[in-house]
């Protein structure tokens, strides 16, 4: 498993696509509500990362599984799509959905990857704890991550917060590293694994990952539509998933895809 280590200089190129990524973000956390479309959510976020001269990094994408490239530049999943939900001008948010909005750019030749789960006006309790509980599990994450650390340590810890409030963790989809590609090595569960504890990952100083927790209010185990993209829960419960590309430095970790 070769991982790369981005140098200062990556690592500040990385945080200007991260701020890019975080804005689009919280643009889009600002317009979503009631009879919002996703495709007007993915035609705003096209638009915003165009105007800062990056380049959506999920549109067009390719997978063995879909027979078309992925259309959308973000991924739009509401409810009991737990990722890879595909925008469209025809799907328009109810009041008490959750939407799971998933984005990434790359810009000056270096990639930034986020994704937080949104409120559509008024939510049930149960759905507000969902999301709490799956912003949490990133926030662990980010306070346990540090140079000599292993990583099954951290998704321990995730896992284990994600259990006792009740819900369970998504094995089929997990975090990775980022650089000049979106997708690089290593894989980083948030569960841990007979695989993860014979391949463990000791953080080191220049590695930078996607944090990415997908979490269910019912069983772990997730089917994929018909489309070839868009992955939801077996049970029909809702999920939720929040993400941030992070740094690890020498005293800890910097989140990247913050303004």
């Amino acid at each position: 498993m070769a991982i790369t280590l981005r140098s200062p200089r990556e690592i500040e190129l990385m945080r200007k696509a991260g701020a890019v990524v975080a804005n689009v973000l919280l643009k889009l956390e600002e317009i979503a509500e009631p009879a919002v479309t996703t495709g007007y959510l993915d035609s705003v976020a096209l638009q915003v990362a165009a105007d800062a001269g990056a380049r959506a990094l999920f549109k067009g994408v390719c997978s063995p599984n879909a027979r078309i490239p992925f259309p959308g530049a973000i991924c739009a999943s509401i409810n009991e799509q737990v990722v890879h939900g595909i925008p469209s001008k025809d799907t328009k948010l109810n009041n008490g959905d959750i939407l799971s909005i998933d984005f990434g750019v790359k810009l000056d030749g270096y990639c930034g990857d986020s994704a937080v789960t949104v409120a559509i006006g008024e939510i049930s309790r149960a759905k507000r704890k969902l999301m709490d509980v799956t912003r949490q599990l990133l926030d662990i994450a980010i306070a346990a991550a540090a140079p000599g650390v292993k990583w099954s340590r951290v998704a321990a810890q995730m896992q284990k917060y994600a259990e006792s409030a009740g819900f369970s963790v998504v094995e089929d989809f997990v975090g990775h590293g980022i650089g000049k590609k979106m997708h690089e090595e290593p894989r980083v569960p948030n569960f841990v694994s007979d695989d993860l504890l014979a391949n463990d990952i000791f953080l080191t100083e220049g590695m930078v990952l996607a944090v990415e927790p997908m979490i269910n209010a019912g069983t772990r185990a997730v089917r994929t539509l018909k489309n070839g993209w868009t992955v939801v829960t077996r049970d029909g419960k809702c999920s939720a998933h929040f993400e941030h590309t992070i740094a690890i430095v020498k005293n800890g970790c910097e989140v990247l895809t913050i303004k």
